[in-house]
């Protein structure tokens, strides 16, 4: 067993990266997978979500903290590579810390959170330069844009626009603004375990799911 890793990254701050990363992991925990969430974020949102959990119904995944490890979070991660199946890494919002560059370059996927609001997405441009550095190195790293906390199926001209210009591709998945994923958070829970009044929250994550498992799937471009 060697674990495929998954980023979720983004260099602005409240882009839903830890509500991405842990609805994902609770996901594939769901399916029988081995997940590792990796907290890098010295924030530890993550950690807390995963703690929130009660003892009846642990989160299905381990979640560990690396904030610590800024630059070397690469290194860190050898240890875990045949113990699991996937591993998420949940950034820092910040491309001044070393830790983004540092797990891109042993990525095999990076999910990129981004807000539809153009403001948003222009502060994404930035990130990827720091894609296309790390590919040079590791060139089975793939990446691409996953829209969070929609508020309409349509994508006005302008948002299209904008996320033309950002040069990643954009998964087919989203993400809406939904309560369910506070209450996911606060209780230590999957979507799925929210049950019926979340379907369409669980629907959601579990095309997420499905969409990130047919990307690892793929043969990356050489």
């Amino acid at each position: 067993m060697t674990a495929r890793i998954i980023s979720v990254v983004n260099q602005k701050g409240g882009s839903g990266k830890s509500t991405v990363t842990m609805v994902l992991a609770g996901s594939l925990g769901w399916r029988g997978l081995k997940v590792l969430v990796v907290d890098a974020d010295a924030q530890g949102t993550a950690s807390r979500w995963a703690a929130a959990a009660p003892d009846e119904r642990p989160f299905p995944a381990n979640v560990i903290s690396l904030a610590a490890a800024g630059g070397k979070v690469h290194r860190e991660l050898k240890g875990h590579l045949a113990n699991y199946d996937r591993i998420l890494i949940d950034c820092p919002p910040s491309l001044e810390s070393p830790v983004p560059a540092s797990v891109l370059l042993v990525s095999d996927l990076a999910i990129v959170p981004v807000p539809l609001a153009p403001a948003d997405l222009w502060a994404t441009r930035g990130l990827k330069t720091a894609i296309e550095s790390a590919q040079i190195t590791n060139e089975r790293l793939r990446a691409y844009v996953l829209p969070n906390r929609v508020q309409r199926t349509a994508i006005n001209a302008q948002v299209r626009e904008v996320l033309a210009d950002l040069g990643i591709p954009v998964m087919k998945a989203r993400l809406g603004l939904r309560v369910a994923y506070q209450e996911a958070c606060v209780g230590g829970s999957t979507i799925a375990a929210l049950g019926a009044p979340a379907k369409t929250a669980n629907d959601e994550v579990e095309a997420l799911a499905d969409e990130t498992e047919q990307l690892l799937a793929m043969e990356p471009v050489t």
